[in-house]
């Protein structure tokens, strides 16, 4: 058997050590010269991105370098960069292993990265306080070495968002870590560099109130590629995977690029970005395994935004175009009532516009995976169908109405909502026009779906091959009364030339049974 040469690259999927991707030949995208800039240009850094967008490879190729380890650098950027390779101690601190479900978790944490710290650089003081024995270390390190400290801390914010349903706990793990990370402020003239990572910010969940001298980078230009893909960085580093890829999926190179585009790009990290980063967890599990998928959303649900939506009634058709102040990305505390910020830091939604004048940020889904992703995994909240019953159910809906059958469609919309628990069914006529609008936002992984996003248009469009579907859903009306206005508003009128059969549906919804009523197409 011939094996592919494509097939013996290695590719970096979930590989978080710098050292193990370059001692062991796997292919790596240089981030080196951005390297250099931050620990030539400053010295307190904070960034927030996403899940599995290479936070934790970043801080491990840092943590190379400062320990100068050249070798490993050896063709990139920071090659020719640096002359100077000193060696500096490490204190590398990762919040990303433990549950944190109970205040255990986090002090045991805590003990085991003192303990550790202490052996390696000979602290002999015994205190039961966590940020005096930090300080000991961090002075200790200096004093033996000769050289300032650098701190790297990953995932900071990762027992916060665990506890998000319990402010108890919440409260337990923010003075714990607020005490930890105040030492960094005191202990500055023995540190040489800090560099702390995490999904959120929020103020940096208050944990930060005394290290105000954080340079917050999240949002600076200079570092929206930091982290993450561009699409050259992908087309220069991974031409022979995407050939593949576009063998495998029956398509051209540049259609295979323009599809990726679609499911993996989007992200936008600063108002003045010029291009969306990519997903890398998502494009190099992609081409690693030459299939399409929605891998970033498979690889799970942070169970903060589990937590923060079951509290919630937002109403989730505003989600796609809603405006938001700057500030609220940034400062605003993680709030059950207003879950936006928390869905954009977590990746579900990115910077679409800017209005620079009033400062606003208009937002949105960043690509189809996670539009989709994010869809499918809300629609438990709002439906009495599982997650993974999702597709099942969607598919059905979209084969009815491909086949032109109206009646079974409609006739499945009414089961749909019968079904509904009695809790789900003591919610608000908001609650349905939310689940009429997840039903038709779902189909459009599979056929052309519209909602409606502004007046003057149907509630609903649906395009097959064979047939342009206009729906019209009246909550306080006839059928009769939904057909009208379809005629007076003229919402078939775009679709006049198109070729396809045109039906126009008109639906009256029951309030007093919570179900759809009477029904007409023609």
């Amino acid at each position: 058997m011939m094996i592919e040469q494509t097939s013996l690259r290695k590719l970096p999927v979930g590989i978080q050590s710098f050292e193990f991707l370059r001692s062991e030949g796997y292919q790596y995208v240089d981030k080196t010269a951005w390297v250099y800039r931050l620990v030539k240009t400053g010295k307190p850094y904070f960034l927030s991105r996403p899940r599995r967008f290479g936070k934790s490879l970043l801080l491990s190729t840092l943590a190379a370098y400062f320990q100068g380890k050249k070798e490993l650098f050896k063709g990139l950027a920071i090659e020719q960069l640096e002359q100077d390779w000193k060696v500096y101690p490490v204190l590398f601190l990762s919040l990303n292993a433990e549950k944190y479900d109970s205040a255990d978790q986090l002090t045991n944490m805590l003990e085991t990265q003192l303990k550790a710290w202490e052996t390696e650089y000979g602290v002999t003081d015994s205190n039961p306080s966590y940020s005096i024995r930090f300080t000991n270390v961090i002075r200790q390190a200096y004093e033996k070495t000769g050289q300032r400290v650098v701190v790297l801390v990953d995932e900071y914010d990762k027992p916060m968002l665990r506890a998000m349903g319990n402010p108890v706990l919440q409260e337990e793990f923010r003075k714990t870590l607020t005490a930890f990370y105040t030492v960094l402020k005191d202990a500055d003239p023995w540190l040489q560099f800090i560099f702390i990572t995490g999904v959120t910010k929020f103020a940096q969940m208050g944990i930060f109130s005394n290290l105000n001298q954080l340079n917050d980078i999240s949002f600076v230009p200079a570092y929206t590629a930091l982290c993450g893909l561009t699409r050259q960085e992908i087309e220069d580093n991974f031409a022979p995977e995407l050939h593949a890829l576009a063998e495998a999926n029956q398509e051209t190179y540049d259609q295979l690029l323009d599809h990726i585009t679609r499911l993996y790009d989007g992200y936008y990290f600063s108002e003045v970005q010029k291009e969306g980063m990519f997903n890398p967890f998502s494009v190099l599990c992609a081409l690693q395994n030459c299939q399409l998928r929605n891998y970033w959303f498979a690889s799970g649900t942070p169970t903060f935004l589990v937590e923060m939506l079951k509290q919630t009634d937002f109403d989730l058709r505003e989600l796609e175009g809603i405006e938001v102040g700057a500030d609220s990305l940034s400062d605003d505390r993680a709030n059950v009532h207003n879950p936006v910020p928390m869905i954009y830091q977590s990746g579900y939604l990115t910077i679409k516009k800017y209005d620079d004048e009033f400062r606003i940020y208009t937002l949105g889904f960043p690509n189809d995976e996670v539009k989709y992703g994010f869809l499918n995994f809300v629609s438990p909240f709002y439906t009495p169908i599982s997650q993974k019953d999702t597709p099942f159910y969607i598919g059905k809906f979209v084969r009815e109405l491909r086949a032109g059958d109206v009646e079974a469609f409609l006739t499945r919309l009414q089961a749909f909502f019968a079904d509904f628990p009695y809790e789900l069914n003591a919610k608000t006529e908001r609650h349905y026009q939310v689940v009429f609008y997840l039903v038709f936002k779902l189909m459009g992984q599979f056929t052309q779906t519209e909602v409606r996003s502004a007046r003057g248009r149907a509630d609903a469009v649906v395009r097959t091959n064979d047939y342009v579907f206009v729906f019209e859903f009246k909550l306080n009306g006839t059928a009769e009364a939904a057909l009208k206005q379809i005629d007076e508003k003229g919402y078939l009128l775009p679709y006049a030339a198109d070729g396809r059969q045109l039906v126009k549906v008109g639906v009256s919804f029951n309030a007093e049974q919570r179900n759809l009523g009477e029904w007409l197409y023609k």
